[in-house]
């Protein structure tokens, strides 16, 4: 993975001691290896997790654990994606997701003053994230480390959004050509659903694992 270049050493030790502050859990790590060893040793090996779901995060995928997850017997995966899905089954999973022991996701961007920031499509993801999941893994690269709420929301949409478009062949935005966010009115947009999360509540529900790499989009 293609290592951070623009964020320092202090950036990175503000924005780990800002999410603490918040009630987060953070682990620091240097790279997607690590933060999958966090994962099972740290996280799941530590509480009884029977149901687990996860929203869209490339960072997620790149840590390789989706796949040992639903080889697991002990873990009943509630699957959100797949050509093997309807759209209606998708959506009833989505729904199902939010009543999971564990769910995994990432970021779009991540202040230094502890804050996250995410933009969906449909609210799934960041349903997850803010409500019903016992328990929400955030995996995270440092490429998301941001100085405030409004340089978040600038990132999401002139970087992560297009990015994101761009992943899906079967909408039409005119983001897609232009690579930048039109504000555009497509019944296929995928940016209809902000959310900040600024705290972690109860103490601890919200755990992220920082990556020393440049992940996701």
């Amino acid at each position: 993975m293609k290592k951070r270049t623009n964020i320092t050493n202090d950036i990175i030790k503000t924005t780990i001691g800002a999410l603490k502050n918040n009630e987060f859990e953070v682990w620091y790590v240097e790279n997607c290896y690590q933060a999958e060893e966090v994962f099972w040793k740290e996280i799941f090996a530590k509480e009884e997790h029977s149901t687990v779901s996860w929203g869209d995060s490339l960072t997620l995928h790149a840590t390789g654990i989706l796949p040992k997850l639903k080889d697991r017997d002990d873990v009943q995966l509630i699957e959100t994606f797949g050509e093997h899905f309807t759209r209606e089954e998708k959506m009833i999973n989505r729904k199902k997701a939010l009543l999971s022991d564990l769910f995994l996701t990432g970021s779009n961007a991540v202040t230094s003053n502890g804050q996250l920031i995410n933009l969906d499509m449909v609210g799934n993801r960041v349903g997850g994230i803010t409500y019903g999941p016992e328990k929400v893994v955030i995996f995270v690269g440092v490429n998301k480390i941001v100085e405030s709420i409004d340089e978040g929301m600038k990132r999401v949409k002139e970087i992560a959004a297009p990015l994101n478009a761009k992943r899906h062949s079967e909408f039409k935005m005119p983001c897609q050509v232009t690579g930048q966010c039109m504000d555009c009115n497509s019944p296929d947009r995928i940016c209809n659903v902000w959310t900040i999360t600024e705290k972690a509540y109860p103490k601890g529900r919200i755990k992220v694992i920082l990556i020393d790499e440049a992940l996701g989009l």
